[in-house]
């Protein structure tokens, strides 16, 4: 094709003006109402191709968790599509696997991949050792917590704290785009039955033992039933214990004798010592609320929901608790966002100014007039 019949670009659009300024509108109004619905985040979505596994045998040597729990299921996790390789660790009482897929499965199968870990794990637990607990399984690693509260309370306990967070937990849930909330420090409530070497050895009784009796006592068996003219009555045995005096009239067979367990302990309600995990702000233990934004949020409309969310729901705690914010990506995504605008601003001023200057009046405008439109297109 000779050049004079070629196709002009410039040729067209000043015999097409009209049509060329529709358009350019168009794509100035379509670009302007998308950068409005932007999903805004602090880092990109990543998808970790992590699982791990942990198994707890109490008593057990590092030999038996290896031989026992680890290398079965190791073998069966081989089974596993896009399985890339493991990691294994075995100690005394707990065994732990880094299972790894490869990095070419796309990141809308792994879930898929998770659930088959779970799956074919589950199918041989029942020839892992009858005293394990697990396996338990955790794949969340890639969750950041978009908002950090600090729950703390004057004179409240961490069992109180626990019951409060707990409330503001099931209305978190419901504010808009926000997928999951945890605890942080929240202390694990437990019941201890202290009993003296000596007063052990006098009597001839061991730990096991009383363990034992407590719990056949607070066992929870079928009983049967029987069937009325109108209705089906189950049978329940009674003895369950409902608080800390049930604990201590348990009776417990001693060399014949019956015996008391408060009578030769000391039970008392605390919690798990020592603490696993704890939050301090303010230069004071508090219980941590951390807040999860959905999948494809939008963080800065999240803060928005959760700053309304928190005040309506700080007003409604008794006095003496307090909800108090320690974290906020939304805001550090609008400072940025800010800083990101003003610097583009900046720059298309300092073109805008040089085209002018450097390429004339006539020439400069047009540069002037097409930048905004190019960039708002794009």
């Amino acid at each position: 094709m000779s050049d004079g019949h070629r196709f002009n670009l410039s040729i067209w659009a000043l015999e097409h003006q009209p049509l060329v300024i529709f358009i350019l509108l168009l794509l100035t109004l379509f670009g302007v109402l998308s950068y409005g619905k932007l999903a805004q985040s602090e880092d990109p979505p990543f998808t970790f191709k992590v699982m791990v596994i942990r198994t707890s045998w109490p008593g057990a040597t590092a030999r038996q968790m290896q031989e026992e729990v680890t290398d079965r299921i190791a073998r069966k996790l081989e089974e596993v599509p896009d399985a890339d390789f493991l990691r294994s660790y075995s100690r005394p009482g707990e065994s732990t696997l880094f299972f790894t897929i490869k990095d070419t499965a796309p990141p809308g199968e792994v879930p898929e991949t998770w659930y088959q870990v779970r799956k074919k794990v589950g199918d041989m637990a029942h020839t892992l050792p009858a005293a394990i607990q697990g396996p338990y399984f955790n794949d969340e690693f890639g969750d950041v917590y978009t908002n950090l509260y600090a729950l703390r309370g004057d004179g409240f306990s961490p069992a109180q704290l626990h019951d409060y967070a707990e409330r503001l937990r099931s209305d978190l849930l419901r504010v808009p785009q926000v997928n999951k909330v945890d605890f942080i420090g929240d202390q694990e409530q437990r019941i201890t039955v202290e009993i003296a070497n000596a007063q052990l050895a006098k009597l001839g009784v061991t730990p096991l033992e009383i363990a034992d009796a407590v719990n056949a006592q607070n066992s929870v068996a079928a009983a049967g039933f029987f069937t009325t003219a109108d209705d089906r009555v189950y049978v329940r045995p009674s003895g369950e214990f409902h608080d800390i005096d049930a604990l201590a009239d348990t009776l417990i067979r001693v060399g014949g004798r019956t015996i008391r367990l408060g009578d030769i302990a000391t039970i008392k309600r605390g919690y798990a010592d020592p603490q696993t995990d704890s939050m301090r702000f303010g230069n004071r233990d508090v219980l941590g609320i951390g807040v999860t934004m959905a999948p494809s949020g939008d963080v800065i409309e999240l803060g928005k929901n959760l700053d309304a969310a928190t005040a309506r729901l700080g007003a409604q705690l008794p006095a003496g608790l307090a909800l108090e914010q320690v974290a906020s990506m939304p805001q550090a995504v609008g400072r940025s966002i800010d800083d990101f605008v003003e610097a583009v601003a900046e720059a298309i001023g300092i073109v805008l100014v040089v085209s002018l200057i450097s390429l004339g009046f006539r020439t400069g405008l047009v540069v002037v007039i097409s930048i905004p439109l190019v960039l708002a297109a794009s």
